[in-house]
């Protein structure tokens, strides 16, 4: 007769885990990583998140189009060849020529300084644009200086607060957008935003320059858009 003396009735209903299935459990399996592992992995994770949400309100600033009454109309420059607007910058003086039409705001102003080998600045292009279109000479204000967003919003800002012009709407491409509503606010302006309707930056491109601007819009809140402006121009 077999000896039962170590014999348990309940080994015959709980069947006792394989080892094969315990390394497969995802539970023992990150409790086993080392802990350096385990902290880059929640650190990578949580980057990831802060990417994908700062992304997602870099498409939706993109497609604002806030047409309140304002002060003025901020235009952000772009390349311009020889005095002539590119397609990207005539894209975005045609939505303020519209923006203006529609009575948003009396006053037009253009920004946009210009590389050494130039004749003209982006102001001065864009300038020269509205005025062959109808727009009064009175109602366009430049910002000429700055070459890049964050000079030009900080040179804008001073010339609009010291004319005591501090509620504006920001005109530019729609990835370009969130990055130009933060910089502008961080200068004492209540910055609205109105994207082109059109950008010459479509498909694969614009898609790039989202991630690109989420990526700039991420770093410039942590470090500051002017170390970020240092660092890339």
């Amino acid at each position: 007769m077999p000896d039962r003396g170590s014999y348990d009735p309940l080994d015959d209903l709980v069947r006792r885990p394989d080892p094969s299935e315990v390394e497969r459990d995802p539970v023992v399996w990150w409790r086993r990583r080392p802990r350096w592992s385990r902290v880059a992995v929640g650190v990578v994770a949580v980057i990831v998140v802060y990417l994908g949400f700062t992304l997602v309100q870099v498409v939706v600033a993109g497609r604002a189009d806030d047409r309140q009454p304002v002060d003025a109309i901020v235009v952000l420059g772009a390349a311009q060849y020889d005095g002539r607007p590119s397609p990207q910058l005539q894209a975005r003086l045609d939505h303020a020529i519209t923006l203006w039409e529609a009575d948003v705001a009396p006053v037009v102003m253009v920004t946009g300084g210009k590389q050494p080998e130039d004749r003209f600045t982006e102001a001065e292009a864009g300038r020269r644009y509205l005025l062959d279109r109808g727009v009064p000479d009175r109602a366009i204000l430049m910002e000429n200086v700055g070459r890049t967003t964050y000079g030009s919003l900080e040179s804008a800002a001073e010339i609009l607060l010291s004319a005591d012009l501090d509620d504006v709407v920001l005109v530019s491409d729609p990835y370009h957008m969130k990055r130009s509503q933060l910089i502008a606010s961080g200068f004492g302006l209540d910055a609205r935003i109105s994207a082109t309707p059109s950008s010459v930056v479509t498909g694969w491109a614009s898609a790039r320059r989202h991630v690109r601007e989420a990526a700039g819009v991420a770093l410039g809140r942590l470090v500051g858009f002017d170390r970020l402006s240092d660092l890339v121009g």
